[in-house]
């Protein structure tokens, strides 16, 4: 006998995270993939045409990751009273510090990108429209504050992410607690 699936509800449950924050996480995920692999590249050898791909799109990809990570942050909001809860004691203390700290990065990061952009001396259009026209001169500050921010935050970021993605293999392999079930698999 086959059986459904159950049905995974659009808002988020004590039980399980709803369609909406599913569908933000995994796309943001796959973006800040994107961005990594980017400069991750970029880092080992340095500016090559075969990059423009990616390279060419970590400012339209970032603008986008920046506006899902508001969006995310307000669903979350909104859901808050509903979604699962992490564990109690230190483990639940640290998780709960962990994804404060991972949006926290996720909305200062393009911030800073966007904040230089707005004060740079080019024409900021990420999808083709302008969002930020040229300034002349320059204002200095706002490249300086990001130039100095930006790329190390964002590595921090990729350590902090590769801690997240650690401590769901330790929720799956050793607790089996169904903490990746709630936001990838079945219901929980």
């Amino acid at each position: 006998m086959i059986h459904a699936a159950p049905r995974v509800p659009l808002r988020d449950t004590p039980q399980v995270y709803g369609k909406v924050t599913r569908l933000l996480h995994w796309t943001m995920a796959a973006l800040i993939l994107w961005q990594f692999l980017g400069m991750g590249l970029r880092a080992i050898y340095g500016r090559q045409d075969w990059l423009a791909p990616f390279v060419g799109s970590h400012a339209p990809v970032g603008t986008a990751l920046f506006g899902l990570v508001v969006l995310r942050a307000l669903w979350a909001l909104s859901n808050r009273r509903n979604r699962p809860a992490h564990d109690g004691g230190l483990l639940g203390t640290a998780a709960t510090a962990g994804h404060a700290l991972l949006y926290l990065l996720m909305l200062v990061i393009p911030g800073l990108a966007l904040l230089r952009a707005w004060g740079s001396d080019r024409v900021f259009a990420p999808f083709g429209f302008e969002i930020f026209s040229a300034k002349t001169p320059p204002v200095e500050w706002t490249g300086t504050l990001a130039g100095a921010l930006h790329g190390e935050l964002g590595w921090f970021l990729l350590a902090l992410v590769a801690g997240h993605v650690l401590m769901v293999g330790l929720h799956q392999a050793l607790w089996r607690d169904g903490t990746l079930a709630r936001m990838a698999g079945r219901r929980g």
